[in-house]
């Protein structure tokens, strides 16, 4: 029996799971907001589908508060954001 199926040879869905960029928790992808970075712009995800580069963060306000106040976004996606860039996260999880 090959990995990823049952013996009836149906295939079993993985869930998704992903890390916080903040508290680095591992939770499922629903539970997380989604940044995108895809040809040098910077946005969110509603979709989970969209192409480029992504970071997921909590939808707790103590994780957005610290995001802000490192400013990891900028260290992942190497390119300074503004301060309203992340103050609309901050906005987004509450």
């Amino acid at each position: 029996m090959s990995q990823g199926k049952t013996a009836k040879g149906t295939a079993i869905k993985q869930i998704e799971m992903r890390r916080c960029v903040v508290c680095r928790q591992v939770r499922h992808k629903s539970e997380l907001l989604r940044v995108v970075k895809s040809n040098g712009e910077i946005s969110f995800d509603e979709t989970g589908k969209a192409p480029g580069r992504g970071a997921y963060v909590c939808k707790s306000s103590i994780c957005a508060a610290s995001l802000k106040k490192r400013r990891n976004l900028d260290k992942i996606f190497k390119i300074r954001l503004p301060n309203e860039f992340y103050d609309k996260i901050c906005a987004a999880v509450e």
